[in-house]
Order: C-alpha cells, then structure tokens, then sequence
C-alpha cells in the first residue's frame, strides 16, 4: 500500500499515547502534520451520537407514522440512551478519573464533552417525556389502549390490581430500610425503585426505606380490556402493606444508571473465559453514571440518593414520570395489526427459489451455478445463510465447517447445526467472541455448548474482538474438495435478521475460499498470515485498503476517468480515512456517504468537502450494512463486511470487507447507494455545521419515498411476477427465466 495517500493532508497518530489506552476505550490521539486543513473539521464523537438518537426521538414525534411504531421508537430510543450512558458517559468518566483525558480532535477535552452530553441528553429526556405525554398517551387512549394512573382507575379496576398485587407481587417484595443498624441498600443499574419515607406514629421519627420493583414483572398491569397501570404505581398505592403500623409520609420513583463497560487484562488472564465470568459478576456493581427521579420528588429525599450515590447535581434528570420508558415495548406488542407497519414476510432469493423443488433448495447446486448477493430483510435469512449451514451440517459430503459468531439468539437453530455437524463426525471450528458488549453471558453459555458437542472452540485473540462475520464449509465432491463461504455484513441471528438490513455473499470462488481458509487459520492457530486476495482484514489491512482505494479514485478524476465514492457504513470516525475523503472532494471527486450512526466528518465545507454528501436513513428495519464502492475509472468495484470506519473497528478488532466478485452484483450495490442518496429519497442530510436535518417531504407536501418500503414492494412485485410465470408456463415458483431474477434492482446499462 502506498506510504503516501494523503499527499496535502497526509496525517499520522500520535506516538506518545497514553499507556494501554484500550482499558479505557480511547480513540489514540491524532496529530495531523501542519498543512491546509482546517482545526475545526471534525465534529465530536459523542455529541454526533446524541444527534443520531435525536433522529430516533423524531420518529417517536412522526405523526404519519403508526401509532404502536411511534412507542416503539419511543422504547428504542430510552435504551440506546441507557447504553450511552452504561458505556460512553461511563467511559468519559473514567478517563478523566484515570488521568488519560486527552482533547478530541473536535477541539473538546472531555470535561467538555462529558457536560454538553449530560445537558443534551436531559434535554432529550425532557422532550421523549413531553411528546409521550401530549401525544401518545391521548392517541393510544382515542385508539382504546389506556395507560393511566392510579388515581384515573375505576374503584373496580382497583380492586382486581390490588388483588393482583396481594397474590403475585406483595409475596416477591423486599423493602430496605435505612438506619445505624442497616446501610444504604446497594441500588443496581437500571432498576426502578421506591424511595419511601414513613413515620413512626408513636415517636414521630421518620424513616428512609428503598423498594425496589421487581424485574420480572410486566411494567405495565393490565387492570382492564386494553387498560394499564405502571407496576411501581400498583406497589405505591399499597406500601402500607409494606409497612404496617407506620405512616406513609411520601414515596418517589427513581431510577440508576452504573458503568457496566468491562475490562479483561487479557494478558494476564490464563482462561479468558473465567476472567470475563468474574468480570460480568463485577458488572452489577460499577460506579453511578446517572440518577433518573420524578420531577415532583422531595428535595430531602433527592439530598439523600445524591449523597449515598456519589453523584453530582449534572447527573441528576428530574423528569415527569413515568420513568424507564424502555418499558413502552410492552405496549409496542400489543395485538393491534391496525397501529403497525403492514406485515412483511421475507421472500427466498431468486436465485435460490430456481432449484427449489419439494424439497429445501439445494444450496451446494445453487452456488456451483453462481454467487448470490442476499439482502436481509428482504432476502430471507432462514432460506439463505440459516439453510446454507443446516445443510452443511446435515451433509455427508461436508467435511468440515468453520465459522465465527459474535452475537447470535437464544435459541439459535444454527448453534443446533454445529453441534449436530461435530456429533457425526464433522471437523467444526467456531469462533465465539465472548466479549461481545451485553452479550457476553450468552456467548459463554453456547462456547460450553459447543465445546461439550466436540466443536472446536476458539475465542479470539488476545487484545482483540473477532467482529467478522465469516463460515467455511468445505465439501467432498466427484473432481475433488470444494469450499463453499459465506460473507455477511450483519450476524449469525435469526431474529435480528428479520429486523436489521444486512447484505451477505454466498459463493464458491476459490480466492475467497482460500482467503477465508488463511484467515481461519489465523485466528485459530499461531499463523501471522496478512496478505489476501479478496479480502481486507483489520487490524492490519483494512485502514490502508481503503485508503488506497479512495487515492485510486484522485489519481482516475485527475485522469479524466470516472470518480466516485459511495460508502454505507453505522458509524464514521477514523481521522485519517476522514482526511482521506477530504482530500478526494478536494480534487473534485464526488464522495457519497450513508452513516446510520456517528458522522465526525463536515459535509459541505467550502474548499473542504465541497463535494461530500452525508445521509443517515432510519425507518423499520435498522440499516446495519457496510458497503464500500468505487467507479474505478469505469471498472466498478464494492466491498461488503463487517467493518465501521471507526478506531476500534480498524485497530482493535478482527474485520473482514470481501470484494464482490461478479459485476451484476456490483452494480446493483451501486445502485442501492445510489438510490440511498437521492435527493427523492426521504433521509436526513448532514450540514456543515454538525446539525442533521430531515428531508421527508417534496416542496408541495408530498412524502418522498421511503427507501425501505421501497425495498418491500419491489420484493413484493418479485414474488407476485414469480407466482405468475409458474402459473403461466406450468413451471414451479422461482422457474422463469434468469433475465428476470435478481435483485428489486436492474442491470445498469451505463454508468
């Protein structure tokens, strides 16, 4: 790779880091070499994630989408903040803490940072608490679905609750009290609780005493047909049967967020295994990061948890209550198909519907004919990857089966194929990375598994996360051993599958083959392996893959041959591919860039990035691909894996980005980014200022198209045109000829 991609801006890290920066989660200092690049080019990390999760509240506050959908984005939008705080807030802390608070590249240090995030978020806090109160909460009771308070029950309604709680709840309860002889009870992260006052009638003594909410009960009390009462209002209204003989002076719900971000010195650990177990047990018990409490609660009171938490005054949200909207998923599932998307089933690939017969489609046919391109959700999971390695395991003919799995379901039927494929016989290697952030619990619990079935069972490498998304099998075949390999963008999950966009390749071209066989070895054995055919592999080689693929596109502009960028990724933040794309705009190549997530780049900078375009699309399904294309002077080329253009992504994890072999498959991811950046498509665009506006609506009012229904209907049209050519021509569904199989997309005659 050449040394010399950034020629005006060319820019390298820091050398004197902090010491193991990685125990803290830091992205290394940058220090570009002086040249004409602005200081203020890039936008701060953590504030850009905070505008990507102001973009989920403006869906909540959408009023054209369904009503169920809105509580949903209500839900998802309280649980990415938890795990903000959990991990990035925790995480600033830390590093100021521990003395490793070196300035961003944003020009913010992180005191900085830390205190624009705390005031941002209970801004946002503030307006999730208003929009569900103005407006979810009246059009979910105009629709029949009540979420009330205790004082709004009907004296019948109250009766069947408090005879709901004296026989499940009031058994499962525990109060803590709080005196010389019983110390402030331990508040773990994320529970919701009672601060409760009571007085002693006799003495007129008062008394502090924590309830906490158990876990492992519905939030929200069905109290009638559609009717519900939050659970901690249920236990509220009966704490004097918690505490009989006192008085009951006051109660409030509060709520704590703690640091639950893991280290694991992986080097002095024997068994990573056993270090993460310990580590996951000392998870419950990180430090306060945020305290959440009613608006209405007492200042004696809010005096008291601040002191015994260890929190100051800027993390403390006082908000209406009711606190814990993560617990709105429960309303989201209610039984009412009028209030949600229209139900969408994922269709097979066309390309392996063609030799279905009564049986499941033989995937091994399948792919000696041609490589596939699937795109999840609308290409089914179950009858592409999930059948591939059922198949595999089922087989005689398969030798051996390799493959990683970084986040996977509960009852995964593919850990069921792995273990069945090692107990007849089969060489199986799997890959489990244990540290998978929240995670980890259920990646120990299938490495065991695993390990008990005779798979063989690898975790990663030491300082490293194996993010990749990669299988192996091989096949015993009449003209010899034959590889057959998946490369996906998303994870081995069927049930996020059906509700992230991922893309995956299923081929068996030899190069790729060999390449994922190295690789396999690499992660498996002592091998030190770096140079590959199709594939960019982190931490050595995807960094410098990239860049030299957007230096290839400055010298084919400068050339007078055709120059674009696209790329798709959930988050961008690496300074030197940043510096990279900026230098391309500044030669005049056309850069498109598509970021779910975290943007650090400014689009639009006169003399910057005048050429740059930033989109973000968030809608039913979570965009989660990573694409990677480029004109190449007219000779396209595009990449897919598992890669974000983020520090750890590049430095600190085991990527894979493969090159797509077959041009029709290239076109058609162009075509896709191409169709995600049109200025007709609805999405929002990035400023130069760092502030994201939404684009949905054309200038008379009308919706512009939604990228993912879209996506739908023209699946919908495959299906339907399917079904009539088999209907037609007496041929089975997926028969019709080749010319009209493929992607929603058509071939593109000229670029």
């Amino acid at each position: 790779m050449p040394a010399d991609h950034l020629t005006e801006s060319e820019a390298v890290p820091v050398e004197d880091a902090p010491a193991s920066p990685d125990s803290f989660d830091v992205d290394p200092p940058y220090d570009p070499v002086d040249g004409p690049l602005p200081e203020d080019r890039f936008l701060d990390r953590e504030l850009s994630w905070l505008t990507f999760n102001e973009r989920v509240l403006e869906l909540v506050e959408d009023p054209d989408l369904p009503l169920l959908e809105r509580v949903r984005f209500g839900a998802i939008f309280a649980s990415n903040l938890d795990e903000f705080f959990m991990v990035r807030v925790a995480g600033l802390k830390r590093r100021m803490a521990a003395g490793v608070a070196v300035r961003s590249v944003s020009g913010l240090n992180p005191r900085e940072v830390l205190a624009q995030s705390l005031r941002t978020s209970h801004d946002l806090m503030l307006r999730q608490g208003e929009v569900f109160r103005r407006e979810l909460v009246p059009a979910l009771a105009e629709a029949g679905i009540a979420l009330l308070r205790w004082n709004e029950l009907t004296e019948d309604e109250r009766k069947a609750a408090s005879e709901k709680y004296r026989e499940r709840v009031f058994p499962v309860l525990t109060p803590l009290a709080v005196d010389p002889a019983h110390p402030f009870p331990y508040i773990s992260g994320l529970s919701l609780n009672l601060a409760v006052v009571i007085r002693n009638p006799t003495t007129g003594k008062e008394h502090f005493a924590r309830v906490k909410v158990p876990p492992n009960f519905d939030r929200w009390v069905r109290v009638g047909p559609e009717r519900f009462v939050p659970l901690d209002e249920v236990i509220a209204a009966h704490l004097d049967l918690l505490f009989p003989g006192m008085d009951v002076v006051a109660h409030h719900t509060f709520r704590v967020t703690r640091n639950e971000d893991l280290e694991v010195e992986e080097d002095d650990a024997e068994n990573l295994l056993q270090a993460l177990e310990k580590e996951l047990l000392r998870r419950k018990f990180g430090p306060p990061v945020r305290l959440e409490v009613e608006e209405s609660i007492d200042d004696q009171i809010l005096d008291l948890l601040v002191s015994e938490l260890d929190v100051t005054a800027d993390e403390v949200f006082r908000l209406p209550g009711p606190l814990d909207l993560r617990s709105l998923n429960q309303v989201a599932d209610l039984d009412h198909a009028e209030l949600k998307f229209d139900p969408f089933v994922p269709g097979t690939h066309p390309h392996l519907a063609e030799v279905e017969t009564a049986s499941p489609a033989d995937m091994f046919a399948a792919l000696r004919e041609r490589d596939v391109l699937v795109h999840h959700p609308y290409d089914s999971f179950a009858t592409s990857v999930q059948r591939f390695v059922e198949q595999a395991a089922a087989d005689p003919k398969v030798l051996a089966i390799k493959m990683t799995l970084y986040r996977t379901s509960g009852d995964s039927p593919l850990i069921d194929s792995l273990v069945d494929a090692a107990r007849s016989g089969k060489q199986v290697l799997v890959l489990v990375e244990i540290k998978a952030r929240f995670d980890e619990q259920a990646n120990i619990r299938w490495a065991r598994k695993l390990e008990r079935a005779g798979c063989h069972v690898v975790y990663g490498m030491v300082g490293l996360k194996t993010h990749c998304k990669l299988s192996l099998v091989v096949r015993d075949e009449p003209d010899g051993l034959r590889r057959y390999a998946h490369v996906g963008t998303g994870n081995y999950n069927p049930k996020t599958a059906r509700m992230y966009e991922d893309v995956g390749l299923l081929t068996s071209d030899t190069e790729i083959a060999d390449d994922l066989t190295d690789l396999f070895n690499n992660l498996s054995g002592y091998s030190r392996h770096e140079d590959y055919r199709r594939l960019l592999v982190a931490p050595a080689g995807v960094r410098t893959g990239i860049l030299d693929l957007i230096e290839r596109e400055v010298e084919h502009h400068r050339a007078g041959r055709p120059a674009l960028i696209r790329i798709k990724v959930n988050s961008l933040v690496d300074e030197l591919v940043i510096d990279a794309l900026f230098a391309a705009s500044r030669a005049g190549v056309p850069v498109d860039l598509v970021t779910r997530g975290i943007c650090t780049l400014r689009p639009g900078v006169p003399g910057l990035s005048e050429t740059i375009r930033v989109r973000s699309i968030l809608g039913r399904f979570l965009e989660h691909s990573r694409i990677f294309w480029f004109a190449n002077g007219g000779d396209a080329q595009a990449w897919i894996g598992s890669a974000d253009l983020m520090h750890r992504n590049l430095d600190r994890r085991v990527e894979a980005l493969v090159q797509i072999p077959t041009a029709k498959h290239v076109d058609e991811l162009g075509e896709l980014l191409e169709k995600s950046v049109s200025d007709e498509t609805s999405a929002w665009w990035l400023g130069p200022d760092g502030v994201w506006t939404r684009h949905h609506l054309a200038e008379d009012g009308t919706p512009l198209l939604d990228l993912q229904a879209w996506l739908i209907a023209k699946t919908r049209e495959r299906r339907a045109r399917q079904r009539h050519e088999a209907a037609t021509d007496g041929r089975r569904p997926g028969a019709g000829t080749r010319a009209a199989r493929g992607w929603p997309f058509g071939r593109r005659t000229s670029r």
